[in-house]
Order: C-alpha cells, then structure tokens, then sequence
C-alpha cells in the first residue's frame, strides 16, 4: 500500500470549487518529447489559478507516452506544483488477452506514479471489458485492486466512442462506495442526458463524493448540474477565464458567470470539434498562439495534422477573446 499525501478528505476539499487542467505534453515535428517547452509550460501553469493537475490523462496521451517520457513529464509537474495535488491517469498501456493482464498492467502504471510523485489516480475506463460477458462484475474488481494501493481515486466516466464503458447504476453504487473513491470525472461530450442522469444519482445516493464535470463542450450547464470542480482538457489553455467562470459560479455572481460562460464556450466549439482526437493538436496550437510554448513544440505525434480551418478559427477567436478579455475584465460586478 502506497503512503498517501492526501486523505480522501483532505483530497476533496482541495479540489472542491477548484479548476484542474488535464496537462497536454509537447512534442517537436519529428515527435520527440520537447522537454524544454514542457518545462517552460510547467513554469507557466504553476501561476495560473488551478487547484492541481490532471497528468498523463488523455490530453497528456498517459497510455500512449514511454516510460522515460513519462517519468520526466511526472517529475517535472511534482516538482513544478509541489503543493497542489497531482492527479495520474492510470490504465492499460497495450491490448492485454485477459481481464488480470490489464489490471495488472494498470497497477503497475499506477505504483509507477506514486513513485514519482502523483497524489490521486484518474482510473480510465477498462474499456477492454466492454464486451465482457461478467463486465460489471470485473469493472468493479479492477477497481477494488486500484483502491488496495491506498492512494485517493477519482472515477471516470467516459462515452463510448473515446474508448469509455457504460456504468450501470449498481455499478456506479459499488464504485462509489469504496472508501478511498473521492469523487467521478464525467465526460460525455454530447450525452447531455447521460450527465444530468449520473449527477442526479450521485446528488441523491452519494452526495459526499465529488461530481467532477470534464464536460468541455458544455462547462457552464455542467456546473449548473450540480459539479463540483472541473477536470479538463480545454484548462490547459485560457485557464484563467475558466477558473474565474467557476469562481463566478460558487459565488452567485450571475452576470459574470454568463458572460464567461458564453466566451468559454466559443473557445470549446474551437478546439472541440470533430475529429475529436484533434482537440489536443488544436491546445498546443493555441498555446503556441499565445507565446507560451514555442510552436516547433506544438505537435501531437498520434493525432489528425490541423487543418487550414483549424489554424484560422484558432487564430481568429483569440483575436476576438483578448478583446472580450479585456472587456470583461473592466466590467464592474
């Protein structure tokens, strides 16, 4: 059993109210790890309003990185963010033949990030028991082992089309029950049902776990409904708008909360768009229209090139929003 820095508790009060960007990883042309630019880009998250750090989750290609990559990309955000919690994305690397080697693997993915510094694990979903014939059964069981390591676990709920597992009820009220499960990450793009379905039976059956939206494409409403933090891709970018929309919200503070909403989602039906797997080329874009990272850096070796249309509406909606930016930040509320 790993030696936890943050007790379950302790763990949800932190992230409570708080924004947590899922970390994106920077790659040259050629698709070599850009340690420098990553550095640079730790430096500069280390500033922003978060309340930690989603690391090797989906934005961050968790299952796709090599061991070294992805021992220097933990290391560096522990020692980047020493005092907010690091949450690690942990699952299968490779296509296992049986239930136990993907568990296993998994396990062995998530001693690694203990080892290195992470203080929670984001459990993706065991999409290799879709199919199962004892799926709900097994789902449970993967993560009972997860929770034997001792370390505080978020859930993740994920839609299908991305590699994601149906969650029964029943299976949801086993998962939730285990004692270090702090909360879900619910991300189900245009299920809008699915999200207000789960959040309902989380506010009446488990209402002292986390409702975690990484809802990009409707953050706004999914707050509305009843989440409690924000884990997502799109807060590797603008992290500021976003953590001041969340503030906006938890203090009732209406009009602010609208305003951001709306120029939040203009940035989501930018970078969210299909191909979906583009949406993390579509950060390091931005990221680079920004001056943040420089843009040799700015590559995903494993996602769809941008297209001329990506690269225009990209450019186009941060001429707009440091205009809107600097509108709203004048604005007296």
């Amino acid at each position: 059993m790993q030696q936890a820095n943050y007790t379950p508790d302790e763990l949800k009060a932190a992230l409570a109210g708080g924004l947590i960007p899922a970390m994106p990883v920077m790659f040259d042309r050629e698709g070599r790890f850009h340690e420098r630019a990553h550095e640079a880009y730790v430096a500069f998250m280390s500033s922003q309003p978060i309340a930690g750090a989603a690391v090797w989750a989906h934005t961050g290609r968790g299952l796709l990185l090599d061991e070294d990559t992805a021992r220097v990309v933990m290391q560096q955000w522990r020692q980047g963010l020493p005092r907010k919690p690091l949450i690690a994305g942990v699952g299968a690397r490779s296509k296992y033949s049986n239930p136990q080697e993907a568990t296993s693997a998994t396990l062995s993915m998530a001693s690694a990030a203990a080892e290195y510094g992470a203080d929670a694990l984001l459990i993706y979903p065991p999409s290799w028991l879709r199919d199962h014939e004892q799926r709900d059964s097994l789902i449970v069981e993967h993560h009972k082992h997860l929770a034997e390591l001792g370390l505080p676990l978020v859930l993740f709920y994920l839609y299908e089309a991305a590699g994601g597992v149906r969650y029964t009820a029943e299976v949801l009220d086993e998962l939730l029950a285990l004692p270090n499960v702090i909360g879900i990450k619910m991300a189900t793009l245009d299920s809008v049902m699915t999200y207000q379905d789960v959040a309902c039976h989380i506010q009446s059956r488990h209402p002292n776990k986390l409702l975690i939206t990484g809802e990009d494409r409707f953050l706004g409403y999914s707050l509305r409904r009843g989440a409690e933090a924000a884990l997502i891709g799109m807060a590797a970018v603008c992290t500021d708008l976003q953590a001041e929309l969340l503030t906006a919200h938890f203090q009732q503070r209406a009009e602010r909360f609208l305003e951001l909403s709306d120029i939040v989602d203009q940035l989501a039906e930018v970078l969210f768009i299909h191909p979906m797997e583009g949406y993390i080329g579509r950060i390091l874009f931005a990221l680079s229209k920004l001056g943040i990272i420089p843009v040799e850096a700015a590559n995903d070796p494993w996602g769809p090139a941008l297209t001329p249309h990506d690269v225009e509406n990209i450019t186009n909606i941060f001429c707009r929003k440091e205009a809107q930016k600097a509108q709203i930040a004048s604005a007296d509320f």
